[in-house]
């Protein structure tokens, strides 16, 4: 009789093959011929599953040693059913592309991007991805325009911009999800930790990492909502998200709006205070975003849906707090966030110092809600308008319509065993005041402070 290594079940690392010739012990034989044939089809997905998430046995097996098979078992339930595996694999054509290359920036925004790589959701689907890290969000855009990439980590109103021909030539993106919601904060320099009272930030140096991002729109809401122009009472600079706490150190900005671990980053190298978290601003805000242009999705339909799947199946994982840790772990590494795992397992699980000498319990800092939820995309679109970056009239319903693909969206959750959201238009609030996507230019003509008041 040979023995063997069951990498999946770590309760049990050796055991005897059964005389019968099946794959399990002597002991389990009667077990085993009891099992009906869809309890048999289901332990040999999960295996399956199990080993397209960590083809390396060794790294199959520390996680297995770590977690324990009957939580690992729970997780790939949780995450991806097997009835949802069996749905996917009937609603599957033939890949027409299989190698892609995706850029993404070194942030926690882009956690579902980044972890479907370590934890093998692409490889699932049957996709050869590499991943590039990007210098800056410009470039990021760039390479999609040039075809570089076939898919993006985005600031989410870059495809909205994009689109419309801002900043850039005129490509048709689209936000297939939202990579995460919340997750940004105000992180000011140390030497200002008598200045929490905004109206006492006249002359601050800010930077943003893109004009065509929300921490760039919400820090100008949080501004002029405390009296203080963005155009003319302070500087905002557009600066790389890796370059903050750098510049921070070395006196060049007295804060920034940034993704995270950059925020608290700040905070572990003492550099830094966390002011505000973006969340106190706008509860459920999105952020970062995954997107493709028209033409990817045309010329490629049945991999954008293999991408599309793999990417929801990772922002499910990521959106559930008892995974949080081990997602700390997967990307830290150099070739993903390079951080240390402590920073970013204070960002994801929301128990942080904040550099204020408290240590904060907020288990929603960053949270992962792929929805593209329309009504953010007019929102976004208002403050384009607000602060003079598009000119005359704008269509918010056809853009965000056109840009924002909710009705995919809520296709493929559903073949992924997820309950889709219903409607299009999510009210919300922004800093106490309700946000109505149906009236977009009132909106917009509602604030004291505006670029036309600048003017």
């Amino acid at each position: 009789m040979s023995q063997r290594y069951d990498a999946y079940d770590a309760d049990r690392p050796l055991m005897l093959r059964c005389a019968c010739g099946e794959d399990h012990a002597p002991t389990e034989h009667g077990a085993a011929a009891a099992a009906t044939p869809d309890q048999l089809s289901a332990q040999f997905v999960e295996a399956s599953l199990m080993k397209a998430m960590f083809p390396v046995d060794a790294v199959r097996r520390g996680f297995l040693k770590a977690v324990g098979a009957n939580t690992a078992r729970a997780a790939i339930a949780s995450v991806l059913p097997i009835g949802a595996l069996q749905a996917m694999a009937q609603d599957r054509g033939p890949l027409e592309k299989k190698d892609l290359k995706i850029g993404f920036i070194a942030i926690t925004c882009a956690s579902p991007l980044i972890m479907a790589d370590p934890l093998g959701f692409y490889k699932k689907e049957g996709l050869n991805v590499q991943l590039n890290k990007t210098a800056g969000w410009a470039l990021i855009r760039d390479k999609m325009i040039n075809k570089e990439h076939d898919a993006s980590h985005f600031l989410s109103p870059m495809p909205l911009a994009m689109t419309m021909g801002l900043g850039s030539n005129q490509v048709g993106m689209n936000v297939a999800s939202i990579q995460n919601t919340n997750g940004q904060a105000i992180t000011l320099h140390v030497k200002h930790k008598d200045k929490r009272d905004p109206k006492s930030w006249k002359g601050f140096k800010f930077a943003v990492p893109f004009e065509y991002s929300m921490h760039n729109f919400l820090l100008r809401y949080y501004l002029a909502e405390h009296g203080i122009n963005p155009d003319t009472d302070v500087q905002i600079r557009v600066t790389p998200p890796p370059e903050m706490v750098a510049n921070l150190r070395a006196g060049n900005i007295d804060g920034f709006l940034g993704p995270d671990p950059f925020n608290q980053r700040a905070v572990y190298d003492e550099i830094g205070f966390i002011h505000i978290l973006s969340k106190e601003i706008w509860d459920g805000h999105p952020c970062c975003a995954f997107g493709v242009s028209d033409e990817f999705i045309k010329q490629n339909p049945n991999t954008f849906a293999a991408l599309y799947r793999a990417i929801l199946t990772s922002s499910f994982m990521a959106s559930q707090p008892k995974d949080r840790d081990l997602i700390a772990k997967v990307i830290a590494p150099t070739q993903y966030l390079n951080q240390p795992e402590t920073v970013i397992a204070q960002v994801l699980t929301g128990k942080f110092a904040d550099g204020l000498g408290n240590i904060k319990n907020v288990p929603d800092r960053a949270n992962f809600d792929p929805v593209p939820w329309q009504s953010m995309a007019v929102w976004m679109l208002t403050q384009m308008k607000r602060w003079g970056y598009v000119k005359g009239e704008v269509n918010y319903k056809q853009i965000a319509e056109k840009v924002f693909m909710l009705t995919d969206a809520k296709k493929q959750m559903a073949v992924a065993g997820f309950k889709p959201p219903e409607g299009a238009y999510k009210k919300f609030k922004v800093m106490g005041k309700e946000f109505d996507p149906m009236k977009p230019e009132d909106y917009v003509k509602s604030f004291a402070i505006s670029k036309a008041s600048a003017a």
